[in-house]
């Protein structure tokens, strides 16, 4: 596994054209009723590299927040979730996951079936995140938090970036390597750490630097 380097920031995305709304847009759908800061922090990080920033949630009342927090940070719009379609047409990239509900109550056994884990809250969560990975796969996916915990794993979009912890892998891919898994599913995946590591279907790096802070919630949302 080789360490990634400075250096290759330099090979990351960079829009041939320098106009307004030439450097991406993007749409973060997040959010509910028990978890509405998750999606604020990718809000906050994401208005601050791309042109812009699309803001959506299952839940109305993250709409009220999200209102509130336009009067400080303006790089943002917020929309109804019912136009979530066209929203993600018009986007390069979907951030899904974040504060999504996974359940209403704490799961300490894993070894059953996502399906029968599921309250009515994390099934509408499963509902919504299949439905659009699957209508819209050629979209630049990353898929973190609540969609990861109850999507099925045959829902991943080709080049989709998952953000598991580990709990959140084994939950989704059970036993495997992930650098078996990242082949298998043609996807990247990212292990936030004091390391962190990444996997695609090619390679794997390390990136060093980092500290167990890296650990806590919601470094992932960011």
């Amino acid at each position: 596994m080789k360490s990634f380097e400075e250096k290759e920031l330099k090979r990351l995305y960079k829009p041939m054209v320098q106009t307004k709304g030439g450097n991406g847009q993007i749409t973060i759908i997040g959010g509910s009723f028990l978890f509405h800061g998750a999606p604020i922090l990718s809000l906050k990080t994401a208005s601050r590299v791309v042109d812009m920033v699309f803001f959506t949630s299952p839940e109305p009342s993250i709409g009220k927040i999200a209102q509130h927090l336009k009067s400080k940070l303006f790089s943002f719009i917020w929309f109804p979730f019912d136009q979530i379609d066209e929203y993600i047409e018009k986007s390069d990239a979907i951030l899904i996951g974040p504060g999504l509900m996974r359940y209403h109550k704490k799961i300490s056994n894993f070894k059953f079936p996502v399906s029968s884990r599921l309250d009515e809250a994390g099934l509408e969560t499963k509902k919504i995140t299949e439905r659009l990975l699957s209508e819209f796969p050629q979209k630049q996916w990353v898929i973190d938090a609540g969609s990861l915990q109850v999507m099925d794993k045959k829902f991943i979009p080709k080049d989709a970036i998952l953000t598991p912890n580990q709990k959140e892998f084994v939950m989704l891919f059970g036993g495997e390597k992930p650098q078996v898994t990242a082949k298998k599913h043609d996807c990247i995946i990212v292990f936030k750490n004091a390391v962190t590591e990444i996997f695609s279907a090619q390679e794997s790096s390390l990136i060093e630097g980092g500290n167990n802070g890296l650990i806590k919630g919601g470094t992932g949302d960011v």
